[in-house]
């Protein structure tokens, strides 16, 4: 380099280490200036360029109008172009002259002029690009001027000292440049408009890091206009941003299950590639050894391949930062030494003081990126998982169901897929952790030589115990995972049948299994609990240890050695980041141990059997039919017997069909093999043309009734009016509150069983398909509204004439009216054809209408007996609507008189608890009016959107928590952490003054006793955490059963009204997400808070104790950390408040979308209902991602406050060095260093303990409902009557509690004398 740089009147030394490094005024040489310092920007840009330009052309948004911002960038890169090859041409002038200039000269102006040329090049590609902000060309710009930084101070100082400038024209150059450079900086910061056909234009509330600059992008600035509104007003859904493309459901799912089905694939080929060897002989497998065990897709390397690119990306992000974390100890070295050398120049300090502030913001913000990026990453597991699960959940066969039962998916889509996501920030720790600790271990060598080694071998020694733990805490989880599935499923089961358990009152009995399974869970978490703190007493005594044995083992290995300040504060300092990983190692290996559990389950259901979509052939078909069967056999299940078989059916096109058989002979099979919904064994299907399916069990969605009956297709008012008036919906809707949108609630609650058939069919009328199956339509409702559907709707006569029906009935009365009938018998056809020509026959169709015939003669006379005592035909209506809610059957002897009474005194309630209290408007209809369609009155609503609280979550909340936990529970683990404290500050404080000792023959005194006080510290210190984590674990418990049995006995007692009104996965969710978080999260949260708040207030009084002067910062510091804290936790806990309300949903959509499988894939609307779940998962989405922003938002704030404090504690301490020992220098900055962690943590867990304590405000909202009396206490008899309204006020005036009396929670039945009280 000095060749380089020449010689003579310009030439200079690249190096001098007395004029940079031995002087009270440093300065570099010129060699140096010219060279390196200029290179040092153009090397950085050339390197970054290739994968810049990479990324670009896989990432570009579309071109940004060329504007004044882009015009005077171009502008100032050519001008700096100039500037350098005006130096250059300057050079060969004056070698054109005689004047020989060093060939730094040349090189330098040649190397930024192209370089230059470059940036400018790359300003307008980045344009073509749609790039508004470029973060490459800022540290390009910043880099510029850092490095021009020093020659501008360089060339004043020197014709300063030289009274004039020795060389004017490129003084003036350097000059223009140096001002080039900031103003191109300056312009860099600003932001161009958005590219053309940007997304912008379109969303109404765009995610605004897709258009922030590269600096606001870097210290999370863009989140300040959120932090700030949330701050004054109480998020809604409406304030959240819309997501990235990137980030929605639709592309994370889709990529996944790409992914997915190519590892399928891979299988498929795997299997036929194994299939000729099966045919080996046995001598040849006994030779041979067993054969491989068959390959299995892996859902694991599914989601690396999908999420593979992200984790790559994080990995750089933490390796940047792993590598600066161990800058910050050499530095607090050279600190030290600089304290002990007395002659060393001021600026030596000065400069440690501002390098180690520079580390630790440079850490900070990469650290930043990288949890950012790595949680991202992790919500993009859990959305992926999700949709997966969805659309696996639609299309799995019935033996899959009849293992795998909703409770259980739930658990699946719920706690599973929450694992993996909880699991994400933990990976990198895989090599990090190795990493972090192959490095500390290597500067603790540097720095205690070979004693290291003991600390070293103690860690190894440690691995086989904790090993031993995380096994049995796996086996722990696996069981407390069966039973959480057994409770969850047990949950669904009783809220699915609550109706039932309350009509034979087996609230009791069920309670008892529920709390049964729960006592066993708790038993296994109380275990792992206790475990789990032995296992923090290990981890938390390890870096200790190892510590106190390395200093051991230092001192007594050799008499010579001497712990000083140094020694001991950077090995203190090394040790803490040693902490760090083996810290996180334990929550690693037990995040693994969870997530490698639900791995398991999560492939194990994704690789269950399918229905195989080709069972239906619907392309090809004999022509003149639309339904043909050959030799057709199908099961359930390949584990049982066929259940239909040997099946030859052709149903012509347009044609009525029947079929009919005794119960249990297969008609709703056959309608089910015709949908595709069993297992074909043999033969063929065929059947052309869209499908319309109306099962047995009608199925309802929880929307509006104009939905249902829509069923996703556009508005035909004409269409929709002809289903409604066919299928005798119209008196239904002058009764319903709302009209046709009245809000249904879940499984179609507030409709009778005849109401919900009718629903079901008006359907099937709206969707205008070109067949029809029908599975009994007409059982569930009266005679007389049967034969108004099948006139007006099914029979020659109605809508659907000319369709091809499929019809499975009871009703021998329609059967003249059909074109043939099919007569199924064990599985078989045994009669088909015409209704005359089977009559003739005298076989198995006249066995059955012999066999049903009495019967409906007698139905066909009640339902005439009806017809007569009516006054008009809304009262049919009437009671077909209500006659699903009383034991009122035409087959009770009861006289229709009795009967229209008792429909009278009832028809001021609502169906199923609506809650109307005045009685319908009775009027007669028109057969052509017409049906308000659009308007919706005001209490059409039935269930209510879930309400997020908003503000603070209220003191009693955590009161109530803290009663749960126990009060002298919390009161002895605030007291230990208090203890834990002591005793870390006194052990750090007796190692300071260890290192001060005086020496006496280059040895210190008394080291005996101070090794033996420091290690009684540390082990006190370790003890006392161990006994607060038991106390936590066993309150946590504690508090989980109380709330648990809370929530789950008052929900037991709760009146069907709330059942009625409330989906069943809005309360699933409570025993489910918000028990999980209950049991699991909430006492760590708790224990970490604590933690992290003694720590801070430790670090406080050591920093305070050591420099007084720190005094002087506390107060502008603790403002800040203040306000950001006041901005983030008030931010922050809505968004969870949100993202809780809208979790709720995902789980009622997906438990409707199970229940009604069948249905959605017979109107072939699966992919309309994976377009439903990705939109109410993203609705959830757009919460989380907020969250995690606010989190990095609090980081960068909190970290400059925390790095703010490690600048002022390295510059009191330079300031006052000479009244200071090393070792309070050590001390001092040592705590400074962990006090980031500490402030960063303390906030976090605040917030995470206001977030996560909302499952307890949410437990707790629904153990607080409304409940029915208490089973035990007396209950008036007149409560039997058939009138509770009258009755409730009687019971109340006796003193007596009422049982609630509801149409849609007790059947009512009224005794045979009843007809005489008239």
């Amino acid at each position: 380099m000095d060749t380089l740089c020449g010689s003579g009147e310009l030439g200079s030394k690249f190096w001098d280490s007395n004029l940079s490094v031995h002087t009270d005024n440093p300065d570099l040489t010129p060699c140096f200036q010219n060279s390196l310092l200029a290179w040092v920007p153009c090397i950085y840009l050339w390197v970054a360029l290739p994968c810049y330009l990479l990324y670009l052309r896989y990432h570009g948004r579309g071109y940004i109008i060329l504007s004044h911002l882009s015009r005077l960038k171009t502008v100032l890169g050519v001008l700096l172009w100039c500037v350098s090859w005006a130096d250059l041409f300057y050079s060969f002038h004056g070698l054109v002259h005689g004047r020989a200039p060093a060939p730094v000269f040349f090189v330098t102006p040649l190397v930024v002029g192209i370089t230059m040329l470059l940036a400018t090049l790359l300003i307008q590609y980045e344009r073509l690009q749609g790039v508004q902000s470029s973060g490459v060309l800022i540290i390009f710009w910043f880099l510029c001027v850092v490095c021009d930084i020093i020659p501008f101070r360089s060339k004043i100082l020197s014709a300063k000292a030289e009274g004039e400038i020795s060389d004017p024209f490129r003084f003036t150059t350097f000059y223009i440049h140096f001002a080039l450079v900031l103003c191109a900086l300056i312009l860099a910061c600003f932001r161009e408009k958005p590219p053309f056909f940007s997304a912008k234009n379109v969303d109404p509330n765009p995610y605004p890091e897709t258009s922030a600059g590269f600096l606001s992008r870097l210290f999370f600035l863009w989140f300040t206009k959120m932090a700030i509104y949330g701050y004054r007003h109480p998020l809604e859904e409406k304030d959240l941003w819309s997501l990235k493309e990137e980030d929605r459901s639709q592309m994370v799912v889709q990529q996944l299950l790409e992914a997915w089905r190519k590892q399928e694939k891979q299988t498929a080929r795997h299997k036929a590639a194994a299939a000729p060897g099966k045919n080996a002989s046995s001598e040849d497998e006994v030779l041979l050894g067993a054969r491989p065990r068959p390959r299995k897709p892996s859902f694991l390397r599914a989601l690396l391949a999908t999420f593979g690119s992200s984790f790559l990306i994080s990995a750089c992000f933490k390796l940047i930062q792993d590598l600066l974390s161990f800058i910050n100890p050499q530095l607090l070295s050279v600190l030290i030494r600089f304290i002990s050398n007395p002659m060393a120049p001021s600026w030596w300090g000065f400069l440690v003081a501002g390098l180690m502030f520079l580390c630790s913001m440079m850490q900070s913000l990469i650290l930043q990126q990288y949890y950012q990026c790595i949680f991202v990453t992790g919500l993009k597991f859990r959305t992926g998982i999700i949709g997966v699960i969805y659309r696996k959940a639609l299309v799995i066969t019935n033996s899959v169901k009849r293992a795998s039962t909703v409770g259980e998916i739930v658990n699946l889509m719920s706690v599973d897929a929450q694992r993996f996501m909880d699991l994400a920030p933990f990976l990198n720790l895989l090599w990090s952790a190795p990493l972090q600790i192959i490095l500390a271990i290597y500067f603790l060598w540097q720095n205690l030589g070979p004693s290291v080694l003991a600390g070293v071998a103690l860690m190894v020694l440690l691995i086989p115990l904790n090993g031993a733990v995380a096994v049995k805490m796996r086996a722990f989880q696996v069981k407390q995972m069966k039973l959480k599935d057994s409770r969850i499923k047990l949950m669904s089961e009783i809220l699915n049948g609550i109706k039932v358990l309350k009509l034979y009152a087996w609230e009791p009995s069920f309670l008892k299994q529920v709390e049964g399974i729960r006592q066993g869970e708790l038993q296994l978490l109380r275990t792992a609990a206790y475990l789990h703190a032995i296992s923090t007493f290990t981890w938390m005594c390890t870096p200790f240890l190892v510590t106190l044995i390395t200093l051991w083992v230092y001192v007594y290995v050799d008499p010579n050695n001497v712990l000083d300040a140094e020694k001991a504060f950077v090995s203190v300092s090394l040790f803490d980041i040693l902490r760090l990983p083996l810290n996180m190692l334990p929550q690693l290996i037990s995040n693994l141990t969870q997530a490698s559990v639900s791995l398991k389950r999560i492939q194990q259901f994704l690789t269950q059997d399918e229905l195989d979509p080709q069972c239906v052939e619907r392309k090809t078909i004999s022509p003149g039919y639309a339904i043909t069967i050959h030799s057709g056999t199908f099961t359930w299940a390949q584990d049982l017997p066929p259940t239909l078989h040997s099946l030859d059916i052709q149903v012509p096109k347009g044609a009525l069909v029947a079929v009919v058989g005794p119960v249990g002979c297969g008609k709703s099979s056959l309608v089910s093999a015709l949908l595709g919904e069993m297992e074909k064994l043999e033969g063929k299907v065929h059947m052309k043309g869209s499908v319309a399916y109306v099962p047995q069990q009608a199925w309802i969605q929880n929307c509006t009734l104009q939905e249902n009956v829509l069923f996703g297709q556009a508005l035909n008012p004409k269409r929709y009016q002809q289903a409604l008036e066919a299928c005798a919906l119209l008196a239904d809707l002058e009764m319903l509150p709302g009209g046709d949108q009245t809000e249904i609630g879940e499984k179609g609650i507030n409709l009778s069983g005849g109401q919900r058939q009718r629903v079901s069919l008006a359907r099937a009328v709206y969707s205008d398909a070109d067949i029809f199956l029908l599975d009994d339509p007409l059982s569930a409702v009266d005679s007389h509204v049967a034969k108004h559907i099948f006139d007006h709707v099914i029979g020659p006569e109605g809508v659907l004439a000319g369709k091809t029906r499929v019809l499975v009935t009871h009703g021998i009365s329609f059967l003249p009216q059909t074109d043939f009938i099919i007569v199924l018998a064990d599985g078989q056809v045994s009669e088909m054809g015409p209704y005359p020509a089977l009559l003739q026959r005298n076989g198995s169709f006249a066995n059955f209408l012999h066999n049903y015939a009495p019967d409906e003669d007698q139905h066909l006379e009640d339902s005439w007996i009806a017809l007569e005592g009516a006054e008009d035909n809304e009262a049919l209506l009437i009671e077909d609507t209500l006659s699903n809610h009383t034991d009122l059957t035409d087959s009770d002897p009861v006289t229709y008189a009795v009967q229209k009474q008792f429909m009278r005194q009832l028809s001021a309630l609502s169906s199923d608890g609506e809650g109307q209290g005045q009685p319908a408007p009775r009027r007669r209809l028109g057969p052509s009016e017409k049906v308000r369609v659009t308007e919706a009155k005001a209490d059409g609503v039935l269930t209510q959107k879930e309400k997020a609280e908003i503000g603070t979550v209220e003191l009693s909340v955590f009161r109530d928590y803290a009663k749960a936990v126990g009060l002298c529970t919390t009161l002895a683990i605030c007291l230990l952490y208090v203890g834990q404290s002591a005793a870390a500050i006194g052990a750090n404080v007796w190692l300071s003054a260890w290192t001060n000792d005086a020496m006496v023959d280059n040895r210190q005194n008394n080291t005996s006793l101070r090794l033996g006080v420091y290690a009684a510290l540390g082990i006190l210190q370790g003890l006392l955490v161990m006994l607060s984590a038991m106390a936590m674990a066993a309150g946590g418990i504690q508090a989980a059963r109380v709330l648990h049995q809370a929530l789950l006995h008052n929900k037991i007692r709760s009146p069907q009204s709330f059942f009625d009104t409330t989906p069943s996965g809005r309360i699933l969710n409570r025993f489910s997400k918000d028990i999980y978080i209950i049991d699991e999260l909430l006492a760590p949260v708790i224990l970490m808070l604590l933690n992290s708040f003694f720590n801070a207030i430790s670090t406080l009084v050591v920093i305070v104790a050591s420099t007084p002067l720190f005094t002087v910062v506390i107060l502008p510091l603790a403002v800040l950390y203040t306000l950001v804290q006041r901005f983030y936790v008030a931010t922050s806990r809505q968004l969870k408040r949100l993202e809780s309300v809208s979790r709720s949903p995902i789980y009622s959509h997906f438990s409707e979308t199970v229940t009604g499988a069948s249905v959605i894939r017979a109107y072939n609307r699966s992919r309309d209902f994976e377009a439903i779940s990705d939109t109410k998962v993203d609705a959830n989405q757009k919460s989380c991602y907020p969250y995690i922003i606010s989190n990095r938002w609090l980081s960068v704030g909190v970290e400059f406050v925390g790095n703010c404090v490690v600048l002022f504690a390295a510059l009191f301490a330079v300031i006052g060095r000479s009244s200071l020992n090393p070792g309070l220098v050590g001390l001092s900055v040592s705590y400074s260093l962990q006090v980031t962690f500490a402030l960063n943590w303390m906030i976090r867990m605040m917030s995470d303990l206001e977030s996560n304590i909302v499952a307890v405000e949410r437990v707790k909202e629904y153990s607080k409902t409304e409940t029915e009396c208490l089973l035990a206490r007396p209950v008036c008899a007149c409560c039997s009557a058939f009138s509770p309204l009258a009755t409730r006020r009687t019971c109340l005036e006796a003193g007596l509690a009422p049982r609630e009396h509801s149409l849609s929670s007790r059947r009512v039945s009224i005794p045979r004398r009843a007809a005489r009280l008239e």
